[in-house]
């Protein structure tokens, strides 16, 4: 420990020249010395250098700055206040030693002190308050405004690191800030939902405050400052402009400027690309957002344009959402009317009253409709011949609907008339031309050639289609009209439409055709009445009568038909386990013409079912077996009693209903082993399975017999369903095969169960797990002896076999001649008897 002589510092040299030094270890010759002292810290000994004779003091010199000391006659380098980084962070020193003359003995040597800092500075903002704009609408994370702080402490430490945050946000309308800030630049951008939400309608003003941390706010003991951050929201300049209306067929030069956007951000670079692909699209933008379109346009073309402006950044990033510009193609009247028709022809009947409505000339414009630029006016030009009077016809102006001045139509006058109508939208005109005819009014009826046609017989077999009779009717009106054109139709006697006639258009000539099958059993004979009608309306006072009407009769041929089942198929759900005989169906089947009907079966190739030939009805002849066929398929024929040739045949289906009547089995992959010696808690994976079907159990029990040797060996675990584990009890088996003794229950309705055995093997096992099978230790050569005895053996073989084969031989011709023999004897033993 230091001791100190006075009992106070009065002053920092006397008390370190009062200081008993004996114990202090920071002490050394006179050497170069480096230090780094923390700043702060007040009155401090830093080292005590020793004297060597005839060095009797020490002297300092340099950056002491009235702080760095050192006492001559003890050596001791001493502070007498405190360092300060941010005044001097390094101080460059001399010491060395004297004598009792002031001589130096010794140095001078360099003495370098590092002064250390120590975070003793909070950070400072440049500005109390700080002012910005943002715009409505900005990009989220693009800065608009950046604020600044500064930390005295050494930069190269986390003293003067810094990070900044938003401590408040004033107001704060939703959940999550309008703004954000970087925390190492401090960058304040619009957040995510700042960029949805800004609008300078609702809040043109917020209030921030925004804090500063030293220490990279890791620190509990960082200093922090703060300072205020206006923003003022600015409409958002970034706006998709009003519908642009641009006249068609435009004279000006281009390319015209229609528009402009601006960005809310600086140096962007804008775009444009198309909603619809268009070969070409007509528009483009300039560098500072002007909107142009680069030539005429054609609004019968296209009367709308559809597309967006994107501004980029010069990262290739978009600063904006992209803005949908719509573009409006307005009509001029430059197109002309169109005649719908190159010629339009109007029939009209002699007798026709003055301002009937006789037809409609239709035009067209391609301009704008229900605009005043494809609005169209008719007016009749011209009328040729001009009899009996030069205005017969009327035009209406706004529809171009055409009406009879007066009743002075007549073909004594004219047939025909054509008219030349003026058609106008304006600034165009077109001719369209008209052609009136005018017809022969309808006061002729059809007359019938014939009163009655008769009859004709037909079999009942006819095809569909077959012409069966023609007729002929005349009429008196004009030809080749709907006045003379005559339509012929059954009037009586085929409420069904068994029948249809046809017209020919050039003769009038009608065809009468089978419409429907015909059915002697149902219809034989029909009796008809034929009508002959024209599709133009009779004039008033003129009436159909019996000269339009004929009469004719068919009479059908009975043939005989094959029986017609009243089903076109027989299916039936049958439980497998039905007892034979049982009824399973009835099947029907009637003969057209009334001939008593017998049943038989075709394809029963199981010999399940059999018939009563008489009633149809099916039973079992021996028992069913869903497992073999779960839906058994055969025919039914039906044939006429008196006419064998005369069949039927139709499909007699079985739907086999499943009983539980299989029991269960093991499925055996591969035969079950452990090896020997069995050392414990082995097992083998079994399965059971059932021929039924799947729903007819829950699951498989599996249990061993109720006998003390197998429960003593052996154990059974449940798998699941259809699986268990069969385990050793214990360790103390022979290696043999043993036979296993399974209790398998299906759990069906009734439930069945089997009794199967399992073989088991305990076996020696090869590396690969599995049963080691010992092959037989090959024989060595044989010798010379034995050689020759195997070669007389076989020798010996073989020719016992060639003696059997010769014996063999030799009995077959005894045999063949004794038998010619024999039936030569009887031969003539024949003859004798």
């Amino acid at each position: 420990m230091l001791k100190l002589c006075g009992l106070q510092f009065l002053l920092v040299i006397h008390s370190a020249m009062c200081l008993n030094l004996g114990d202090l270890h920071v002490t050394g010759p006179l050497k170069d010395m480096n230090f780094s002292i923390p700043e702060g810290g007040g009155v401090r000994i830093l080292y005590q250098f020793t004297s060597e004779p005839p060095a009797v003091t020490f002297r300092l010199s340099g950056d002491k700055d009235g702080i760095i000391d050192i006492a001559p006659e003890k050596g001791i380098l001493y502070l007498n206040g405190s360092l300060d980084w941010e005044t001097k962070p390094v101080h460059w020193l001399q010491v060395e030693s004297l004598d009792v003359n002031g001589n130096v003995v010794k140095g001078p040597y360099a003495v370098t002190i590092y002064v250390e800092d120590i975070n003793d500075n909070p950070p400072e903002f440049d500005q109390i308050t700080y002012a910005g704009v943002v715009r409505q609408n900005s990009r989220p994370g693009k800065p608009f405004m950046y604020v600044h702080a500064t930390d005295r402490d050494n930069p190269a430490t986390p003293h003067a690191q810094l990070t900044y945050s938003i401590l408040h946000h004033f107001p704060n309308p939703y959940k999550e800030m309008l703004f954000q800030i970087d925390n190492v630049t401090g960058a304040i951008s619009p957040s995510r939902t700042g960029s949805y939400y800004l609008d300078p309608q609702k809040q043109d003003t917020f209030t921030l405050v925004v804090s500063v941390k030293d220490m990279a706010g890791m620190s509990t003991n960082a200093f922090t400052s703060s300072a205020d951050v206006i923003i003022h929201v600015k409409e958002s300049l970034w706006k998709a402009p009003a519908t642009i209306r641009i006249q068609e067929n435009s004279t000006q030069v281009h390319p015209v400027n229609i528009s402009q956007v601006q960005s809310n951000e600086p140096n962007v670079t804008y775009d444009i690309f198309e909603k619809e692909k268009l070969p070409r699209l007509p528009f483009s933008i300039s560098q500072d957002g002007v909107i142009y379109v680069t030539k005429p346009l054609d609004r019968e073309e296209k009367d709308t344009y559809t597309f967006f402006v994107v501004a980029k950044d010069n990262q290739g990033e978009l600063t904006d959402k992209p803005l949908q510009i719509h573009v409006i193609v307005e009509d001029i009247n430059d197109n002309p009317p169109v005649c719908k028709q190159a010629l339009t022809v109007i029939e009209v009947q002699e007798n026709e009253v003055g301002g009937s409505n006789i037809g409609t000339l239709f035009a067209t414009d391609m301009d704008e409709e229900n605009t005043l630029n494809s609005r169209l006016r008719f007016k009749i030009k011209s009328q040729v011949p001009e009899v009996p009077t030069s205005n017969l016809f009327y035009v209406q102006q706004d529809t171009g609907v055409l009406q009879l001045t007066g009743r002075s139509l007549s073909k004594f006058y004219a047939s025909n008339y054509s008219l030349e109508v003026l058609v106008t939208d304006g600034a165009f005109e077109t001719i369209c031309d008209v052609e009136v005819h005018v017809i022969d009014i309808n006061d002729q009826i059809p007359i019938f050639e014939k009163s009655d046609y008769h009859n004709v017989t037909i079999a009942e077999s006819v095809p569909v289609g077959t012409v069966i009779l023609e007729i002929q009717a005349h009429d008196g009106d004009e030809p080749d009209t709907g006045s003379s054109l005559i339509i012929y139709q059954v009037h009586e006697g085929d409420p069904n439409n068994t029948f249809i006639i046809d017209t020919d258009a050039k003769t009038n000539r009608g065809f009468m055709k089978i419409n429907k099958a015909l059915d002697f059993e149902t219809k034989p004979v029909y009796n008809l009445v034929i009508n002959a009608t024209n599709p133009e309306p009779l004039v008033p006072g003129v009436q159909y009568n019996s000269s339009s009407l004929t009469l004719f009769k068919v009479f059908l041929t009975n043939e005989d038909e094959p029986p017609v089942f009243l089903k076109p198929v027989y299916q039936e759900e049958v439980s497998e386990d039905v007892p034979v005989n049982t009824l399973v169906m009835t099947v029907e089947a009637y003969d057209p013409e009334g001939d008593s009907v017998r049943y038989s079966l075709e394809g029963d190739v199981k010999k399940w079912l059999r018939i009563n030939s008489i009633t149809g009805q099916v039973y079992t002849a021996s028992r069913l077996d869903r497992e073999e066929t779960e839906m058994y398929t055969i025919d039914v024929v039906a044939t006429e009693l008196n006419n064998a040739a005369q069949k039927s045949r139709t499909s007699l289906i079985l739907h086999l209903q499943d009983v539980n009547d299989n029991l269960p089995y093991l499925v055996k992959d591969n035969p079950a082993f452990f090896c020997y010696p069995v050392r414990g808690g082995e097992r083998t994976l079994i399965q059971a399975t059932d021929a039924d079907e799947q729903w007819f159990y829950s699951k498989f029990t599996f249990s061993l017999p109720d006998d003390v040797n197998t429960r003593n060996n052996w154990e059974i675990s449940k798998v699941n369903a259809t699986h268990a584990y069969l385990s050793p009890k214990h360790p103390n088996f022979e290696e043999k095969i043993y036979n296993v003794p399974i209790i398998l229950n299906d759990n069906g309705k009734p439930a069945l169960e089997n009794k199967v055995h399992l073989k088991v093997n305990i076996c020696k096992c090869s590396s690969e797990k599995s049963c080691f099978i010992e092959v037989e230790r090959q024989h060595s050569l044989p010798t010379a002896g034995q050689a020759i005895g195997i070669l007389i053996a076989v020798l010996l073989i073989i020719g016992a076999i060639l003696g059997g084969a010769f014996f063999h031989i030799k009995y077959k011709q005894k045999n063949e001649k004794s038998h010619h023999k024999d039936a030569t004897d009887s031969a003539e033993l024949n003859k004798l008897t």
